[in-house]
C-alpha cells in the first residue's frame, strides 16, 4: 500500500515533464512539429472515420456517401493553414462518366480532391488501404474501388468491371496513374491503366493537376507549415474512336500536359515557391 502515493507522484511528475516538453518541441524543433501536424492529420483522419462509419452504414456501400466523406474532410485544411485554390472546374463534364486523372505527391493530396471533387467519383485505391482501421471501412462504404496491384490479372478484371460500372452506373473514378507518391517536384511515369479504363469505356479523361507543396511541406525535410496549392482542372480529353493501341500515345500526351501545367501553377508563387526554378533541381532535371 506504501507504493501508490509514489507510483501517483511519479505520474504527475511524468505529465508536468511531458507538458513542458510538448510545447517546447513544438516552438523550437521543426522536426518535432513536422512529427506532431502528421500524426494528429492522420489520427484526426482515422477519428472522422469513425464518425463517418454509422452514418454511411445507412444506404450501406453507395458511391453517394462519398459526399458525407467530403463533407467531414473538407475542414482540415483550415486547421493547418492551407488555402486551396481551385481553377478549372467548369471543365468537369456535366452529365457524363469520366476519368480523373491526377498527380500524386502525398498524403496530403486528399485536401485538394476533397476540394474539387465532383459527384458520383470515387477514387481507386490501392487494396491495403481497405485494411486501414476505420478509414479503411469508411472508404469500402462510400464506394472507393480497391485493386491488388501485385496481382496483374485481378487489377485487369476490376478495372473491366469498372468500365462496365461507369457507363450502367453514371460513375466518375478517381485515379493517381504514378502509382504511387512522388515526393521529388515532379511526375514519374505514368501507369496505363485509367487510360486502357477511358479507352474501353470510351469516356473522356479529365487531368488534375496539383501544384508543389514544396513551399510548405517536405517530408525529407521534415517541415509542415502553411501554405497555398493549387489545383487546376484541364479541359477534358476525349477517346471516342481510341483503340489500346492508342493507350501509350494517349498517356504520354497527358502526362506532357500535366507536367507542362505542374511547373508553370507551382512556380508562380502559388505552390512551389523557386524550388523547381533552381538549376540542376529535381523538377528541371527529371525533363
Amino acid at each position: 500500500m506504501e507504493l501508490w502515493p509514489g507510483v501517483w507522484t511519479l505520474l504527475l511528475l511524468l505529465f508536468l515533464l511531458l507538458l513542458f516538453l510538448l510545447p517546447t518541441l513544438w516552438f523550437c524543433s521543426p522536426s518535432a512539429k513536422y512529427f506532431f501536424k502528421m500524426a494528429f492529420y492522420n489520427g484526426w483522419i482515422l477519428f472522422l472515420a469513425v464518425l463517418a462509419i454509422p452514418v454511411c452504414a445507412v444506404r450501406g456501400r453507395n458511391v453517394e456517401n462519398m459526399k458525407i466523406l467530403r463533407l467531414m474532410l473538407l475542414h482540415i485544411k483550415y486547421l493547418y493553414g492551407i488555402r486551396v485554390e481551385v481553377r478549372g472546374a467548369h471543365h468537369f463534364p456535366p452529365s457524363q462518366p469520366y476519368v480523373v486523372v491526377s498527380n500524386h505527391q502525398s498524403s496530403l493530396d486528399l485536401l485538394g480532391m476533397m476540394e474539387v471533387l465532383p459527384g458520383r467519383c470515387v477514387p481507386i485505391a490501392k487494396r491495403e488501404l481497405l485494411w486501414a482501421g476505420s478509414a479503411g471501412l469508411a472508404c469500402w462504404l462510400a464506394g472507393v474501388i480497391f485493386i491488388d496491384r501485385k496481382r496483374t490479372g485481378d487489377a485487369i478484371s476490376v478495372m473491366s468491371e469498372v468500365a462496365q460500372t461507369l457507363l450502367t452506373q453514371d460513375v466518375r473514378v478517381w485515379v493517381f496513374p504514378e502509382g504511387t507518391r512522388n515526393h521529388n517536384g515532379s511526375m514519374l511515369p505514368f501507369k496505363r491503366g485509367a487510360f486502357h479504363l477511358a479507352v474501353q469505356a470510351q469516356v473522356p479523361i479529365v487531368p488534375i493537376v496539383m501544384s508543389s507543396y514544396r513551399d510548405f511541406y517536405c517530408k525529407k525535410e521534415r517541415r509542415f507549415t502553411s501554405g497555398r496549392c493549387q489545383v487546376r482542372v484541364l479541359p477534358p480529353v476525349p477517346t471516342e474512336g481510341l483503340t489500346p493501341d492508342d493507350v501509350p500515345a494517349l498517356a504520354d500526351r497527358v502526362r506532357h500536359s500535366m507536367l507542362t501545367v505542374f511547373r508553370e501553377i507551382s512556380t508562380d508563387g502559388r505552390g512551389g515557391g523557386d524550388y523547381l526554378k533552381k538549376p540542376g533541381g529535381v523538377g528541371e532535371a527529371r525533363l
